[in-house]
């Protein structure tokens, strides 16, 4: 039996709210983990490509905008919650728009510009913090830049894989469900 529209919408929703709960979970253990603080963060910004996949940009960006917020107002550790805001739970959003443009050469050099002035943001803001935990070969500015965009093009390979899994596997089963 088919659903309504308001019964499809509701049910998005649902989802959006889920998804929402858990990444702020996700949150909330990266502030309660010893070590791998900055990956706990990047899984609960997969959950905001969760809620793209499903909901399309607008059910992503309330995804966003309500574990961003609540992380601030219920987060022990707000740097956690603030390298949510920066980067790992924006970036699907910005990921799916930037791959919106179906030119590969066009959709890195934008990617790179994003990561690169989210990490100069990051490196002149926050460099008395971050200093103290960076290895010594990573206290030079060009190494901090070098490794990090290597990092952040794993990382976005990695995230498409894990995008496209749920797209295929996951997000089908719930819409059969649905």
């Amino acid at each position: 039996m088919a659903r309504s529209g308001a019964g499809k919408s509701a049910g998005r929703a649902a989802l959006v709210g889920v998804l929402s709960a858990l990444s702020l979970v996700f949150l909330y253990a990266s502030a309660l983990v010893p070590t791998g603080q900055m990956g706990v963060v990047a899984v609960a910004g997969l959950l905001v490509a969760a809620a793209v996949v499903s909901g399309g940009l607008s059910a992503g960006f309330l995804c966003y905008g309500a574990t961003g917020l609540l992380g601030l107002l219920l987060l022990p550790d707000k740097a956690n919650a603030l390298l949510y805001l920066l980067f790992f739970g924006l970036w699907p959003i910005l990921k799916s728009l930037i791959e919106r443009l179906r030119r590969i050469i066009l959709e890195w050099v934008c990617k790179l510009g994003v990561f690169n002035a989210v990490l100069t943001l990051f490196w002149f803001s926050l460099r008395a913090v971050l200093l103290p935990f960076l290895p010594g070969a990573l206290h030079q500015i060009g190494m901090v830049y070098l490794a990090g965009n290597a990092a952040f093009v794993i990382y976005d390979v990695g995230c498409s894989k894990l995008i496209a899994f749920y797209a295929g596997r996951i997000d089908k089963v719930l819409r059969k469900a649905g």
